[in-house]
Parts: C-alpha cells; structure tokens; sequence
C-alpha cells in the first residue's frame, strides 16, 4: 500500500509538491489557512482540504510534507515528528543549526524519516556530474562556482542567501563529501533594510579546493550554472538551458610556463525525468524501507551550518568564519532503521557517515 500524504503549504511551491503526490496516488490531505479548492480540484480532485494543522497531525497520513515559510519549519516539523509522522520539509530544515539539530535528535527518539528539500540533488544533470566527478573523469577538483541569478522573486522574510544558496551550497558539500573550513561572505540590501538581495559566498575546503557562490534576485537576467574546475577537465550544467557540457580543457605548466590547454566540448546527456518528482519518490521509498533519503536531517544540517557561518560573515561585513576542521562524526541518523548505521558515497566515492557535530 502507497503511503499516505499530507502537504502542508500548497502556495508558491507547494502546488508543485501537491501535484506530484497527487500524481503519485499519495496524496490524501491538504492543509492550507487560505481556500485552496480551485487547486485541488484541478490536480488532485479526491485530496481533503483542511484548514487546522491539528487536523493534519490527528490523521492517518503517514508522511508530512512542509512547504510553509522558512520561519515556521522548526515548529512545524517539530510537532509532526513528535506526532509520529515522517516528514518532508522544504530548504532550509530550520533557521539556525540548534533548531536543525533540536529536529533531528526529535527524529532519532521517534524513529521517524526527516527529509529536506533540496530538490537540485535529485537532478539527473546534477546526479550524472556527481558520478563524473567520483569517476575521477575531470581529475582532482579545484575549482567550483554556481551562479543562481534572476529578477524576482524578492522574498520579505529570508534574504537571498537563504532563499537561493541553499540549493548550490548543498550540492557543493555532495561533491566535496565534507564541510568547507572557512567562509566569507558578503552582499547588499538594496530593497529592503536588512535583507540582502545580492551575496556572494566564499569557502575554502582542506584540500585546498575553492568554490564560490554568486546569488541575486536583482539581475537583469536569468542565470543557473555550477562549473567544476578539475585538473583534467571541466564540467558546466546550465539549469537554463539545461545542458551538462564537459570540456577537455585545462592549464598544464610546462618548463614552467602555465599552458592552457584548449579542446572540444561536449554534451552529456542524462535522464528526462522532473527533479521534484524524483524527490517526491525518494521520500514515499524511504518511509516505506526506513531507509534514510539522500536529502537526510544530517545532509540538510550540513548546510545549515554554512549557512549560518556565511549569515555571520554577512553580518559582519565580510569577516572570515572558521568551521572546525572535524565535520563528520558518528552518524545517529540510523534510528530510522534500528539495525543499521546509514552511510552514503560522497562525490568523491568515499562512504562516509553524514552528519556533524553542533
């Protein structure tokens, strides 16, 4: 039997999630404080409308999933997993790193599922560079940026370090399989006091690998592009036009002299499938196997803790944040299927355990 469903949230990003669950046949409930009957009874025509989260966690569903404002998810998720509900919460899992830690440790008492929406990890662009990268096909990474441009959606509470490097910042730690050990970052207010509508984030991982993460919702244009530099060759996936190039270019020293190495490009192709859709499906699989999803309470913990590393800098007007060098310590995530210890393949094709220590 396909697990039950509850979506929580059915606005901007909500409807999307409302209408693959529906699609899924998973659907049962949904809870919105507006009146959202012209959206269900176009996409999922039998789903309960309910008004009162209370509703939602008194019923039968298996799964919750939160797509409310950022500021309402530690709440929220919190009072479903104490309800004995799965949960699916949209980026970020909470405002800061002792929330995100308070709901995962709420998560491993009640032996539920925590899943966090960072929808970019299930792109098959992103899933097809990820095993290029752990291949050693662009040889030792140097190198990665993500430029996440556009005009609008400007967003009254989160600044745009919130709102969009989540995504970029959590497929960067998926390809280096560790946490950066400082950050820098710095940005503008130029609609709204005190929030930031342009940043750019810095981080300087161990092995001496750079990645930087350029962010504006003030662009006369639309730009999504992750570029990873590799010793051997280049990648680029532009979410635009969605295109994975992989390029035979490079910098060799010879006698000294940096020579640049220039060849033909080529494009990758992978899977045709919707990246929410597969999102949706990994979360139905990991209730029903209680097998942590890739987008675990650990992993989005992870990139809270960049967050709110870059968020001080930010504050501070570009002031160098260190992280500690040990980021990744036994794993309590394994809760979730009691005889198990839950381990992933980093980008880099080492298993590790993926969670860290506050």
């Amino acid at each position: 039997m396909k697990p039950k469903i509850a979506v929580v949230g059915c606005g901007y990003w909500g409807k999307n999630l409302v209408r693959n669950f529906s699609e899924l046949g998973s659907l049962k409930m949904a809870c919105d404080a507006l009146d959202v009957r012209a959206l269900l009874e176009k996409t999922a025509p039998s789903c309960e409308q309910v008004s009162c989260f209370s509703k939602v966690l008194a019923s039968d569903v298996d799964g919750v999933v939160v797509a409310t404002p950022a500021e309402t998810h530690f709440d929220l998720v919190k009072q479903a997993l104490e309800a004995d509900k799965d949960v699916f919460v949209e980026k970020p899992l909470a405002m800061t790193y002792d929330q995100g830690a308070r709901l995962v440790e709420t998560a491993e008492r009640h032996h539920r599922i925590l899943m966090v929406g960072h929808v970019l990890e299930y792109h098959p662009a992103i899933t097809k560079l990820n095993q290029m990268v752990a291949s050693g096909e662009l040889g030792k990474v140097k190198y990665i940026y993500s430029n996440r441009l556009s005009l609008g959606k400007v967003r009254r509470e989160e600044n745009i370090l919130w709102s969009f490097a989540p995504h970029d910042i959590a497929i960067i730690l998926r390809i280096m399989g560790n946490l950066p050990f400082q950050v820098v970052a710095c940005g503008g207010n130029y609609v709204q006091p005190n929030i930031a509508d342009v940043t750019v984030t810095n981080m300087l991982f161990n092995d001496g690998v750079r990645a930087h993460i350029y962010v504006s919702w003030l662009h006369p244009f639309k730009e999504q592009r992750l570029v990873v530099v590799g010793s051997r060759r280049m990648a680029s996936f532009d979410d635009v036009s969605k295109r994975l190039s992989l390029f035979d270019q490079r910098v060799e020293v010879k006698e000294g002299e940096p020579i640049p190495v220039r060849g033909e490009g080529e494009e990758i192709p992978f899977a045709d499938k919707e990246p929410l859709r597969l999102e949706c499906q990994a979360f139905l699989e990991a209730i029903v196997t209680r097998q942590p999803p890739l987008t675990d309470g650990a992993s989005g913990l992870n990139v809270l803790k960049v967050l709110q590393a870059a968020q001080r800098s930010l504050i501070l007007n570009g002031q160098q944040e260190t992280l500690p060098v040990e980021t990744f310590v036994e794993s309590r995530v394994e809760s979730a299927r009691p005889a198990e210890v839950a381990k992933v393949v980093n980008g880099n094709g080492k298993k590790k355990v993926r969670i860290i220590d506050g």
